[in-house]
């Protein structure tokens, strides 16, 4: 498989004395769908930072063997401009990079669509739900065509049936973009459903404690949730992050 990042003996040392994680190695290969789960405070939010170049790494290096992809973020709070409508907040990526603006419009409004959001290009952050607003937010990073997407728990405040229903959507964006993604969140059952691929990181300073691969279907669905198949892999998830904490006491 083709590595997208490589991270060798990456620590993150804050200028308190604070060890985030590390050392950590870690290969991302294309195409996959990558879970980072572990307790709060293990580095899981500042490894995704550093893998952006947002943080520099105290030691080692993050290295992507194929070139720097084209990267997008999408955080925990949507962090749309309240004085922006919807279709300006999903085009700032591109205006940014000085696209020619019919251009950006028409993939930003093309992104809007792709997220279930056609028809609010010109309604305003305050009047959407918070479902909607992480639409648009997910609609910002998609519409600069990444080829590496990292999410900082996006739907950690999010009702259960809302975040269902983007975990949906969110596979069907990874399919058809052929898109990798790291994904960050507190949720066995999350991590679970989503990833081809999930890392268990200790408690501070965060190591690799666990790396699981997973064989979800090609389609999911409510049903398997419901699934034997299901529960056993967020079983595995659940020992594997039992046995990070057990051990570090």
């Amino acid at each position: 498989m083709t590595i997208v990042v490589d991270l060798k003996g990456v620590t993150k040392k804050f200028a308190n004395g604070l060890a985030a994680f590390g050392p950590l190695d870690l290969e991302l290969h294309d195409g996959e769908f990558v879970s980072l789960v572990g307790p709060s405070g293990c580095g899981k939010s500042t490894t995704l930072r550093v893998i952006a170049g947002l943080l520099a790494p105290s030691e080692g290096g993050v290295a992507f063997p194929q070139g720097r992809p084209e990267i997008a973020f999408v955080f925990q709070e949507p962090t749309l401009m309240p004085w922006a409508r919807v279709l300006e907040n999903a085009r700032l990526p591109l205006d940014l990079k000085r696209v020619p603006r019919a251009e950006a419009n028409a993939r930003a409004r093309r992104a809007l669509h792709r997220v279930g959001l056609e028809g609010f290009e010109r309604a305003f952050p305050r009047e959407l739900s918070g479902g909607m607003k992480m639409r648009v937010s997910i609609a910002r990073a998609i519409a600069a065509a990444p080829r590496l997407l990292l999410m900082d728990e996006p739907f950690a405040a999010l009702d259960e049936l809302t975040r269902q229903a983007l975990n949906d959507d969110l596979l069907r964006l990874w399919h058809e973009d052929g898109l990798t993604v790291i994904f960050v969140t507190h949720s066995v059952f999350e991590s679970t459903y989503l990833s081809s691929r999930v890392v268990v990181l200790t408690p501070r300073p965060g190591r690799v404690a666990a790396d699981i691969r997973l064989s979800p279907p090609a389609t999911r669905d409510a049903g398997y949730r419901l699934s034997r198949e299901f529960a056993d892999a967020a079983g595995q998830v659940s020992q594997a992050l039992r046995d990070a904490m057990e051990h570090a006491a």
